[in-house]
């Protein structure tokens, strides 16, 4: 047992995006890895590749995950420079210097490289066609990383949430005590997934490549893995989901009226993909490892936060 901790103790796992919903998850669950480092943005500027080598290099970490982006989707649109730089460019600058120390590469992309024509989740043989910005800058990560030719591990996921924050569960955690309609998009459709989850199952891949001397991914293990809340959902089942848990929680919870609205209406800079559902096939199969249906996380997730 000892041996173990001290093992943790000197294993350094690098955290880039420690201050995002999922980084904040990351920064508790990869404590039982080893020694986790989150350096902030002035300490490793993600516009430029030099800041990453060094403090890649200077740290020489066993693990490298990046969970660090421009995630804004509207933002990407309007800046797409900056998309590709951080989306993009960032995430090769990343593999190619984990690979350089011997480090396993982690990184986080999307279901927003797919166009969204699909009728069924997309699994990991899909082909990729992204119709924005942020998703073709997330989609030249994955490349990136891929030409790199080190170990890594390409997690896409769907529609991340947290109970506080600025995404679309955590907005309506707050509007739905003070309004009595909510109008919310009918016509896109995904995976909710809650970000304490992805943290969670993340860590148990990369406890499974663990031994006691290093850490070691078998090559034919390299590659994309989608991890996201089992089954599909529109955002109009999210909201009435939602209301109907917090009602079992609490008899006099408001009961706002849902408004459903075509993403026409909702008028975003970019447009988004109207199937992004994903299926998490390979990981459940290499490694055991998926999120529960997604109905049933949220509802912990609310069960936790009320705690």
């Amino acid at each position: 047992m000892g041996d173990d901790r001290a093992e943790r103790a000197t294993r350094c796992v690098l955290l880039f995006g420690g201050s995002g919903q999922v980084g904040r998850q990351l920064l508790n669950a990869m404590a039982a890895l080893g020694k986790v480092v989150a350096p902030t943005r002035a300490e490793a500027d993600l516009t430029d590749p030099g800041s990453l080598r060094e403090v890649i290099a200077r740290l020489t970490p066993a693990i490298v995950i990046n969970c660090a982006a421009v995630t804004n989707v509207d933002q990407a649109e309007r800046e797409p420079a900056l998309a590709r730089a951080v989306n993009e460019i960032a995430p090769g600058v990343m593999a190619e210097a984990s690979r350089d120390v011997g480090a396993v590469f982690v990184h986080y992309s999307t279901d927003y490289v797919f166009d969204g024509e699909a009728t069924e989740p997309y699994n990991e043989e899909s082909r990729p066609n992204p119709i924005n910005i942020y998703g073709a800058s997330k989609l030249g990560g994955e490349q990136r990383i891929s030409e790199a030719g080190g170990p890594h591990l390409i997690i896409r996921t769907s529609w991340v949430y947290s109970a506080t924050g600025t995404g679309f569960v955590a907005t309506l955690l707050r509007e739905l005590p003070t309004k009595d309609t909510i109008r919310v998009v009918a016509d896109q459709v995904g995976s909710p997934t809650w970000s304490y989850s992805l943290a969670c199952a993340t860590t148990a891949i990369l406890r499974g490549v663990i031994t006691r001397d290093e850490v070691a991914l078998d090559r034919k293990d390299w590659g994309i893995y989608h991890l996201a809340g089992s089954g599909a959902g529109s955002r109009v089942e999210i909201a009435e989901t939602l209301i109907g848990a917090l009602s079992a929680l609490d008899e006099n919870a408001p009961r706002p009226r849902i408004v459903p609205i075509s993403s026409a209406e909702f008028a975003a800079a970019a447009p988004r993909p109207h199937y992004s559902a994903l299926s998490n096939t390979r990981a459940a199969r290499r490694f055991g490892v998926a999120l529960d249906p997604w109905r049933d996380e949220l509802r912990r997730m609310l069960m936790q936060r009320s705690v």
